[in-house]
């Protein structure tokens, strides 16, 4: 008789359900929570960094250029999640609580997450170079769009005070493109490091995300 075998899973499912616990139960505060946003700060400008170095000159061209993944990237962050949070709102009606539905129909403005969006990409052993230019463009479309699209799903006080944020700009240049760009430039001598150590790889994917 053939018994039946469960499927593997991934440690790193098991991972983010603790961290999520963890933070659920001991969520970091005053001088924690300032140390911990440094630290995922630190971790994403790292994980871009090595990628910056891991990735070929023609890698990132191609990257850039493939503009049909970037517009199929922003039509579902910015059109199509958009309209599935309003779908969900819609369908659940008074059934869901008022606040709880905001913060929902919020959730689906957003631009991508930056460190997910390599990350995952760098695991799905997809193409990062591509998935670098989408999260990027994602993030700075999303310091005009997301309050926009806030003022026309969400009450118009909302969005009291959006607009272009160029504080937001700073950071996401500082954090996200000048890391990858002194990853590449630096290529030449790290870059053989990096691609023999690609194990080195998977913890700062991962713990950028945890």
């Amino acid at each position: 008789m053939r018994r039946l075998s469960l499927p593997s899973v991934d440690p790193f499912l098991l991972w983010l359900i603790g961290t999520v616990a963890a933070a659920s139960l001991l969520p970091a505060t005053g001088r924690w929570a300032t140390a911990f946003g440094m630290l995922a700060d630190a971790a994403i400008a790292l994980l871009f960094f090595l990628h910056g170095a891991k990735l070929s000159r023609e890698a990132i061209v191609a990257g850039m250029g493939n503009w049909r993944l970037h517009a199929m990237v922003l039509a579902s962050t910015y059109i199509l999640f958009p309209l599935v949070g309003l779908a969900v709102l819609h369908a659940g009606g008074a059934a869901i609580d008022p606040v709880l539905a905001s913060g929902l129909l919020f959730l689906t403005l957003l631009p991508s997450t930056v460190q997910s969006s390599i990350a995952f990409t760098a695991m799905a052993r997809g193409n990062v170079a591509a998935a670098v230019c989408s999260a990027s463009m994602s993030n700075l479309i999303g310091i005009v769009a997301t309050p926009l699209l806030v003022q026309v799903a969400m009450h118009p006080a909302a969005s009291a005070g959006g607009g272009m944020a160029w504080g937001s700009v700073k950071t996401i240049a500082l954090q996200l493109l000048l890391p990858f760009v002194a990853g590449h430039l630096l290529r030449p001598w790290i870059g053989g490091f990096v691609a023999r150590h690609k194990a080195v790889l998977q913890p700062v994917d991962r713990g950028s995300i945890l």
